[in-house]
C-alpha cells in the first residue's frame, strides 16, 4: 500500500514532537513533511527532524496562499499542533487545505473536553477554526486528549521532581478534589494520532483519546504513596475559581495578544472546566458526540500513570517545556 502523506505544522513543539514520534514509529505507513517558518528551518530542532527522515519545508501561513496550496497538493492528512497564542493562524492553512484537496484535516485540538462556548476561552479559539473547517466542507477529525500526566502531577515539597517541569498550578486542589478527569501521557498522543488518521471510522468525527480517569485526590494520594512524602494541597474553593476566571476574562478581553493573559485565563478556566464542572470525562465527551479511544482501540497499550510517576521519582522522566518559564 502507498504511504499516507502527512504534513505537520508545529512538529517541533511538545505536542507536535509526540505526533511526529508516533508517526515515525510506523514509518513504513507514513511520508511525513513538517512545515516551518523560513526563519526556523535551520534551527536545531528542525535539523533533528530532518535527520530522522522528516522532510522540513519552509512555509508562511500568512504568506502567499498559492504557495501554501502548492505545498499541500497531493497531501492526504494535515495536522496542526500550534501554541495557545497561535490557534487562529490555522485559518489560512484550512483554506489552503480545502483548495489543495487535502483528504483529512486534523486541527490543533489536543486539550480537555469542554463545551464549545461559554466555559473556556482556549476552546472558543479552537472552535473558530473548527467552524471554518465545517464552513468549507473540509474533511476533518477533531482530537482531544484530556490533561497530560506531565501537567496533572503536583510538586513535592522536597523539590526532587521539579526537574521534570510539573505544572506550577498542579498543587492547586480544586474544590473537594473528587472530580474525575481524563489524563494522558504526552508520549501516547502521537501513537493515538497515528491510528486515528488511518481509521475510516474517525473521518468527520470527534475523537477523545485518553489513558486514565482519575481525581485529584487519587493523584495526590498515589504520589504520596510512591514518594513517601506529603504533597501540599493549595486549596481553591469554587468561589475563588470563579473570581479568578472573571478577572482573567476581563484581562484577555482588554489585551488578547498578551501571553500572560492567555496563560492566566487558560489556567483558571481549566480549573473551572475539569475541576468544578467535571467536563473532562468520557461520559461528557460521548454526550457531545465524541468517539472514544477505549471503544475504537481496546488493544492500545498505554503508558500507565503509576509507571509515569515511577519514572519521575526515579529521575528518568524527560522534562517538558524546558526552556519556558511559567512560574
Amino acid at each position: 500500500m502507498p504511504r499516507t502523506k502527512v504534513v505537520i505544522v508545529g512538529a517541533a513543539g511538545e505536542t507536535g514532537t509526540s505526533i511526529t514520534n508516533g508517526l515515525l514509529e510506523r514509518a513504513t505507513e507514513f511520508d511525513i513533511t513538517a512545515l516551518a517558518r523560513p526563519s526556523s528551518v535551520d534551527k536545531p530542532e528542525n535539523k533533528l527532524l530532518a535527520d530522522r527522515g522528516v522532510k522540513v519545508m519552509p512555509a508562511e501561513l500568512f504568506g502567499s496562499q498559492e504557495k501554501l496550496v502548492k505545498l499541500l497538493t497531493g497531501v492526504d492528512v494535515v495536522i496542526a499542533a500550534l501554541g495557545w497564542m497561535n490557534q487562529l493562524d490555522q485559518i489560512p492553512l484550512v483554506t489552503a487545505a480545502k483548495a489543495a484537496g487535502v483528504r483529512r484535516f486534523v486541527p490543533c485540538g489536543f486539550i480537555t473536553v469542554a463545551p464549545p462556548k461559554g466555559v473556556m476561552w482556549l476552546r472558543e479559539q479552537k472552535e473558530e477554526v473548527y467552524n471554518h473547517i465545517r464552513k468549507l466542507y473540509l474533511p476533518y477529525t477533531f482530537i482531544d486528549v484530556g490533561f497530560w500526566y506531565q501537567f496533572a502531577t503536583p510538586k513535592l515539597a522536597s523539590g526532587r521532581i521539579d526537574y521534570a517541569f510539573m505544572n506550577p498550578g498542579a498543587n492547586v486542589f480544586v474544590g473537594d478534589g473528587n472530580a474525575p478527569s481524563a489524563i494522558t501521557d504526552l508520549r501516547d498522543i502521537g501513537r493515538y494520532v497515528a491510528r486515528i488518521i488511518l481509521d475510516p471510522r474517525t473521518l468527520n468525527k470527534m475523537v477523545f483519546a485518553y489513558n486514565e480517569l482519575l481525581t485529584q485526590e487519587q493523584i495526590f494520594h498515589l504520589l504520596e504513596k510512591l514518594s513517601g512524602e506529603s504533597v501540599e494541597k493549595q486549596r481553591a474553593s469554587a468561589t475563588q475559581i470563579h473570581v479568578q476566571v472573571k478577572a482573567a476574562r476581563e484581562a484577555i478581553e482588554k489585551e488578547p495578544l498578551q501571553l500572560s493573559n492567555v496563560m492566566q485565563v487558560s489556567a483558571a478556566e481549566y480549573f473551572l472546566s475539569w475541576g468544578l464542572r467535571g467536563d473532562n470525562t468520557p461520559e461528557y465527551a460521548k454526550y457531545l458526540g465524541y468517539l472514544t479511544s477505549k471503544e475504537l482501540y481496546p488493544d492500545f497499550e498505554q503508558i500507565k500513570y503509576v509507571d509515569y510517576l515511577k519514572e519521575v521519582l526515579g529521575g528518568k522522566a524527560k522534562p517538558i517545556y524546558a526552556n519556558l518559564k511559567l512560574g
